[in-house]
């Protein structure tokens, strides 16, 4: 993935533009693709410290600064009062990792190995609790669609949904680091050995710092100019959260999923894909809830009726994929086949 560091260039640019007044396009642009590098980097020393930590706290290290660069885009969003695009970032980032980056891998996985297996018990045990994360997502927005005047009863619904979503979150863990790993000891350190590059500890923490400082300006500025950018390129801000932020702040972790299923790991591959979906769902979307109301600017877990519907639809999807115990070209083209029709009917629904 060093390819993609040559995009840090974009940094300057968004970081000089912003004290110069350029055009705000321009710094949306350039900021979003600062963001991808930083990203990688900023995966790249988490995995590197948590393979010196020990598989348990590596993977508490893990689960919480995995998806630390949307997060932050999100939180700068919300911030601004921009809660659709951090509401829609939420469905765009499951859908992005259950038929994108799934789709992706399957297809050049299949189109190289052929038909590809894998165990079905860890992808299985990611797919359930997937199903069991877009549940609890859909109904804080089926009860606010039966009974729309019912306001106050949606904020606490959404505030208990996403308690009780983090408390799932650690008991998966707690299982995946105690029952799973103790099954399939190798797996977890596999996925990390598809980021390492031989960083000492001391390189690996300044790094992440440096990241992660990076990330936060460079939210800042891309968050600025959402408004400006979607008046002047005819977009809506609701097809940015759902298409463009997932794209910008995973595409590191993407990258690492399909390379895996090239490979012919396509049990990593899935283990990233089915668990990032999981991370946000489960882990990132309830914490928002919570640091929302924090900020002044409560965020529901109230998706609109086509957000509903395609993430319902994904995790039926990646169920299926990940629970017959193998997958091919084919699959991986009916995937993007999918996601493709949906990024084309949020491009038209937010126009």
């Amino acid at each position: 993935m060093k390819y993609l560091n040559i995009l840090l260039v974009f940094a300057l640019v968004a970081i000089v533009g912003s004290f110069l007044g350029w055009s705000p396009t321009l710094l949306f642009i350039a900021s979003a693709l600062a963001v991808i590098p930083a990203a990688g980097i900023l995966g790249q020393a988490t995995e590197e410290i948590a393979l010196r930590t020990g598989p348990r706290l590596g993977g508490l290290l893990n689960a919480t600064l995995g998806n630390a660069a949307e997060l932050m885009i999100t939180l700068f969003a919300i911030q601004a009062g921009l809660l659709d695009l951090a509401k829609a970032s939420i469905i765009g980032s499951i859908l992005g990792n259950v038929l994108l980056v799934l789709g992706f891998s399957t297809l050049l996985g299949g189109a190289k190995n052929g038909i590809q297996r894998f165990d079905r018990r860890h992808a299985g045990h990611n797919a359930t609790q997937l199903m069991m994360a877009v549940l609890a997502l859909v109904i804080p927005s089926l009860f606010f669609f039966s009974n729309k005047e019912a306001q106050g009863p949606v904020e606490w619904l959404s505030l208990g949904t996403a308690f009780t979503m983090l408390l799932i979150y650690v008991l998966g863990l707690f299982f995946a680091l105690r029952v799973l790993q103790a099954a399939e000891p190798g797996i977890e350190n596999e996925i990390q050995a598809e980021h390492r590059g031989g960083w000492s500890r001391r390189r690996s923490v300044v790094l992440l710092l440096l990241a992660t400082g990076l990330i936060a300006w460079l939210s800042e500025i891309l968050v600025g100019a959402v408004e400006h950018t979607v008046a002047a390129l005819g977009v809506s801000e609701f097809f940015i959260g759902i298409i463009v932020v997932p794209l910008v702040g995973n595409v590191a972790e993407h990258t690492v999923a399909v390379q895996t299923a090239w490979k012919n790991k396509m049990e990593l591959s899935l283990a990233v894909s089915l668990g990032s979906s999981l991370q946000i769902a489960l882990f990132v979307a309830p914490l928002l809830v919570f640091i929302s109301l924090a900020m002044g600017h409560p965020l529901t877990l109230v998706f609109n009726q086509f957000e509903i519907i395609a993430l319902v639809g994904a995790a039926i999807i990646g169920n299926m994929v990940a629970n017959d115990g193998e997958s091919n070209w084919m699959e991986g083209a009916q995937l993007l086949t999918v996601y493709a029709i949906l990024a084309m009917a949020f491009l038209f629904l937010g126009a």
